[in-house]
């Protein structure tokens, strides 16, 4: 998932006049450093030296309302957190799905994604139809995701074999070194149709996710969140947030 060393893409905002008058009050324009991995397609990836994906044009239409500068800042996913909380970066958009011991850490965006978690295995494998099934297999987690809890958390849990990866999950699977792993839905069907890998879903998804975007517990974090939060709810409102879920995935994730 990681991109070695770290490619930092700047992109300049345009200041937009908001006709309710909102940010009018914001009238110097601030950098808001964006973390994510670049390796998880199709929501943030590389192609051609140039990143690309449904965060990036998220967080771009998000600095076009607000006027900020958006920095991107691309490193390994399980450091993102890292990042965050020393001020290295001032947010994730890595679809980073909300949980209890996450909102004890960070304040929260409403959802701009709505999920599932999906069990992926290798094509013809109809030993695995749902998370029940995964008793006595090998499973594969992004490191630092949020799927490797909701796999502790079920009933077989001790039975399962959870391994945690910083990248290639699909790869391995399609090669048969493990037996499924667990991603979201959304990001799953792409890997399937957009990378031509031997690889099914297994049933429908086990967990309801909500992602959104985490800041810093303290007073700039949350005027950050805020002002962030207000810019996606006008991008939900003029529809320009469903017509970048549609760009991507020819559907809206970002309604419930």
């Amino acid at each position: 998932m990681p991109l070695p060393c770290k490619l930092t893409t700047t992109l300049a905002a345009l200041s937009l006049s908001v006709a309710s008058g909102f940010f009018a009050a914001s009238a110097q324009a601030d950098t808001l450093r964006v973390g994510m991995s670049g390796g998880y397609f199709p929501f943030t990836f590389v192609e051609q030296d140039e990143l690309k994906g449904f965060e990036v044009d998220v967080m771009n239409a998000v600095g076009e309302i607000t006027g900020d500068e958006i920095e991107f800042v691309t490193a390994s996913f399980s450091g993102l957190a890292g990042m965050l909380e020393s001020g290295r970066i001032d947010t994730i958009a890595n679809q980073i799905t909300i949980t209890p011991e996450r909102e004890a850490k960070y304040v929260f965006t409403s959802p701009y994604v709505y999920d599932g978690a999906q069990v992926v295995v290798r094509a013809g494998n109809d030993t695995i139809e749902s998370v029940e099934d995964l008793s006595g297999k090998s499973v594969a987690v992004n490191l630092g995701s949020n799927y490797e809890q909701l796999l502790r958390e079920q009933p077989n849990a001790d039975e399962i074999d959870i391994r945690t990866y910083e990248s290639n999950i699909e790869q391995d699977v399609a090669l048969g070194r493990v037996e499924a792993f667990v991603m979201d839905r959304v990001s799953a069907t792409q890997v399937i149709k957009e990378k031509g890998l031997p690889l099914e879903l297994a049933g429908q998804p086990f967990s309801t996710i909500e992602n959104a975007l985490p800041f810093r517990d303290d007073e700039a974090g949350r005027e950050q969140r805020d002002r962030v939060d207000a810019a996606l709810s006008e991008l939900r409102e003029n529809g320009e947030l469903r017509e970048i879920s549609e760009k991507w995935f020819n559907t809206d994730i970002t309604q419930p």
